[in-house]
């Protein structure tokens, strides 16, 4: 499974960004595909998960009600709507995805099997 992450950047505070990651390969196997963060000097952290059919997702609580996860399954992509960004939100950003775990709350805490290459997301004025 290959997957790439763009569409970070620098942003003001209270603005926002979409980011897109591409899948592909034999995604049979995994059902789900996460969002995950980490910042410098700080641990991995999981922000959201989608199902790979669209219909269930789960929020880390630090970005519940502002960052919003989709799928468009005809172009194999996966997005993350991200709205009301605040500075602590600064990181790069990644999407990964591990085999047979669906997605809830220990597909945020569990270790990936596949990630893509991250995306630098910037919050500041």
């Amino acid at each position: 499974v290959q997957l790439q992450a763009s569409g970070g950047g620098l942003v003001q505070p209270g603005g926002s960004l979409r980011l897109s990651c591409a899948v592909s390969g034999d995604t049979r196997d995994y059902p789900a595909i996460g969002w995950f963060r980490q910042a410098p000097g700080k641990d991995r952290e999981g922000v959201a998960c989608i199902s790979s059919s669209g219909d269930n997702t789960y929020y880390g609580a630090s970005v519940k009600g502002r960052f919003t996860a989709s799928s468009d399954n005809a172009k194999n992509t996966v997005y993350l709507q991200m709205n009301s960004l605040k500075p602590e939100d600064t990181a790069v950003y990644y999407c990964a995805t591990t085999r047979f775990l669906t997605c809830g709350r220990s597909y945020l805490r569990t270790d990936e099997d596949y990630r893509g290459k991250g995306t630098q997301v910037t919050v500041s004025s």
